[in-house]
């Protein structure tokens, strides 16, 4: 039986990205998913290549009122994924992203949708799950930026490191009350997402780009999308009944320390 069979899974930031991905796995296991996102012509076009068992709805996730309409356009929600995230950084009008310089109003902007929105998800999402008599599973997806300072992104750390608190305190209330909603963080690295595009381009030194940017990995590579769904779907399924307030660190090895690599 698929690991997600009769599941309904609500995914923010599902356009493109570790979103998609983790729409697709869901699809493939069984699940009902809801893609949402702002980008409505993208998370259009997703859904319809995911079938039948998926659908998409516009969610601005700083949006209180969009979040009340998303939860309650659907019958019941066993799973929600709080993806949608912003680094704040902008090719077009570059600005600097350092705790001296940066300023309030992009402070407050990453915030919004990091951390915000996920507070606003967490919040909907146990009303939803309350009421129904089956357990429910919350995923955050986190940073690495969310463990170590990271100079030149204060916000984007700053969001994510509040995230990883976040994530404990919605699973210890959960606990408290007596729900079957458990709550978790998955913490990514460098993930090669369209995110990247900027920095890596896609002319000829794309992959000379790629591997110059892996070099301080261990395993000298970039992690894929789907290898961060591959985790997304434990934690949203029953295997992992007995895991809550967690983080689960996707790296390639970098928080461990470093590694010397043979010639």
């Amino acid at each position: 039986m698929p690991r997600l069979e009769k599941k309904t899974a609500l995914i923010t930031g599902a356009a493109q990205g570790i979103g998609q991905a983790i729409a697709q796995r869901f699809v493939e296991e069984g699940a009902r998913v809801i893609l949402t996102d702002i980008n409505d012509a993208s998370g259009q076009r997703s859904a319809e290549q995911l079938g039948d068992r998926a659908s998409y709805i516009h969610l601005d996730v700083r949006d209180e009122g969009e979040w009340v309409g998303a939860v309650e356009s659907v019958d019941r929600l066993d799973i929600l994924v709080n993806n949608a995230g912003v680094t704040g950084f902008d090719p077009a009008s570059p600005r600097p992203h350092d705790p001296e310089h940066a300023t309030l109003d992009d402070w407050q902007a990453v915030h919004e949708t990091n951390l915000t929105g996920t507070f606003l998800g967490c919040k909907h999402a146990i009303g939803k799950m309350r009421s129904g008599d089956h357990p429910g599973s919350i995923i955050n997806i986190g940073s690495r930026s969310g463990v170590v300072g990271i100079p030149r992104a204060a916000a984007y750390a700053s969001s994510k490191g509040a995230i990883r608190n976040h994530t404990r305190t919605v699973a210890l209330y959960c606990a408290e009350e007596g729900l079957g909603i458990r709550c978790n963080c998955i913490q990514p690295a460098a993930i090669l997402t369209p995110m990247w595009d900027p920095m890596i381009g896609s002319g000829p030194d794309r992959e000379t780009n790629i591997a110059k940017l892996a070099a301080d990995c261990p395993i000298q590579r970039f992690g894929t999308p789907e290898e961060v769904a591959h985790l997304a779907v434990y934690l949203a399924s029953d295997e992992s009944g007995y895991t809550t307030g967690a983080e689960f660190t996707l790296d390639g090895g970098m928080l461990a320390g470093t590694a010397q690599t043979r010639n």
